[in-house]
């Protein structure tokens, strides 16, 4: 079967190439692979930080027309603040006529 060592080392030679494109194979299937991964991991990020900033916007929206809503009832508010302290003032006075 072998009449050489150089049938030797060409046998030795083939089956080294052979195992070297095995494992480059191999190595190339397992980088296109973990490439997969890591696209479909950003495009799940991508859609997230979406999400995430259409409830920021969403609740900036809200919070400036509530904003709006809340300065009429603070406004409010005072109004029957002074008009409740007027009654008070109104009730002492009334009071201490009447003690006179």
């Amino acid at each position: 079967m072998f009449s050489t060592s150089l049938d030797i080392l060409n046998l030795v030679l083939a089956l080294c190439v052979f195992a070297l494109t095995i494992f480059l194979c191999l190595a190339l299937y397992n980088l296109i692979v973990s490439l997969q991964r890591v696209n479909k991991i950003t495009k799940l990020l991508e859609t997230g930080i979406t999400k995430i900033d259409e409830v920021v916007t969403m609740a900036k929206d809200k919070l400036h027309s509530s904003s709006a809503y809340f300065m009429i009832l603070v406004e409010l508010a005072k109004k029957a603040m002074d008009f409740v302290q007027e009654k008070r003032g109104d009730l002492k006075e009334v009071k201490k006529t009447k003690k006179k």
